[in-house]
């Protein structure tokens, strides 16, 4: 049968209702007006003759009727987007807009730093990112792709290394060491005030884990400051809140500055960084390519001796720490994080970078 433009345009509004769960959600990734896809959905619904959608003020849900055409309509659309995207490989350059989920760390200290270069090469890709530190079903949630710690990801998934190995740091003011000793080992943190994490997914507190010599400890660390954000530790320590168990590229400015000072150095090893992923059963677009391209060659460079580009956005910093840092008071009330539903509760490092 002839379909009229209107009438995809009603399935496309369709399929991302179901894919939602959500008319605002499905609303704001189309560009339309709650009242607008509405209207569309009711239109749709009287010209097949059946209802799609059950409907209350909090919730959206498939009747029978509409599950069976969304497990029908999705294939489909996902063959149109493919053979559009066929098409976007011959032009010039890649268009198109990419949703990427990651943690808040990965956007503020790995993709900020690299967009300026990103944008400038490939001026007609949107990057949309969700900075989410728990982590999140990107096939489910509609995302093209996810940023997460290498030991962190879903099976399946086809993943590319973007940053080398990481490492581990704990750093705490000048000020705070002037009240109280470093501490030597690991077991010594018991005397200490330890700025805590709040796991988002799981709503554990994190413990902090050491290695050397074959030793291996996960430390429950004690503090009267809970956290759920990895810069807002850094800042804490700054003001002398107690010490922080960061990333170490975070703190290291810091630490060359002279308001942080390091200890425990020898008892924190490296581990696998950050990877791009994505879904292996679908084909990659050539604005998900154009993505990994700028990552992975901005990877090679930093593992290589060079002269730095003139485009190049500095290493970026805690931007925070680049005014005066906030008091003590105002994070008192930062203590405690919301878990996240459907959090994997296996490895929650993502969470602390």
């Amino acid at each position: 049968m002839n379909m009229r433009s209107s009438e995809l345009g009603e399935l496309v509004a369709f399929a991302r209702i179901a894919r939602e769960g959500s008319f605002r959600r499905a609303a704001a990734q189309l560009n339309l007006k709650p009242t607008t896809l509405s209207h569309t959905m009711r239109t749709l619904e009287t010209r097949l003759g059946v209802r799609l959608l059950n409907r209350t003020t909090r919730s959206v849900s498939l009747t029978e009727a509409g599950r069976q055409l969304y497990d029908a309509l999705e294939p489909a659309l996902h063959d149109i987007e493919m053979a559009i995207e066929t098409v976007n490989r011959f032009r010039e350059r890649p268009a198109g807009q990419l949703r990427i989920s990651m943690p808040r760390s990965a956007a503020e200290h790995l993709i900020l730093p690299l967009f300026r270069r990103f944008s400038t090469r490939y001026p007609d890709i949107t990057l949309e990112i969700s900075a989410n530190n728990g982590f999140v079903d990107i096939v489910k949630e509609g995302f093209d792709a996810g940023i997460r710690l290498g030991e962190s990801l879903a099976p399946g998934m086809i993943a590319v290394r973007i940053t080398p190995n990481m490492r581990r740091a704990v750093v705490g003011s000048p000020g705070y060491f002037a009240r109280l000793p470093a501490p030597q080992t690991p077991h010594d943190l018991a005397s200490h005030c330890c700025i805590g994490y709040r796991r988002i997914g799981s709503g554990e507190l994190r413990r902090w884990a050491f290695a050397k010599d074959g030793e291996h400890l996960n430390i429950a660390v004690h503090g009267n400051l809970i956290l759920d954000d990895a810069s807002l530790m850094l800042i804490a320590a700054v003001q002398g809140a107690g010490l922080a168990y960061s990333e170490e590229s975070h703190a290291a400015p810091l630490i060359a500055s002279g308001r942080l000072i390091r200890v425990l150095e020898d008892w924190c090893p490296s581990f696998p960084g950050f990877y791009l992923y994505y879904s292996g059963r679908r084909q990659m677009s050539a604005a998900l390519r154009a993505l990994i391209n700028t990552l992975t060659g901005a990877l090679t460079e930093e593992e290589t001796p060079h002269c730095p580009r003139k485009e190049d956005v500095p290493q970026a910093t805690i931007p925070s720490l680049q005014t005066p840092v906030p008091s003590l008071d105002s994070l008192r009330g930062i203590a405690r994080g919301v878990p996240t539903e459907g959090y994997r509760d296996r490895d929650d490092r993502d969470e602390r970078y």
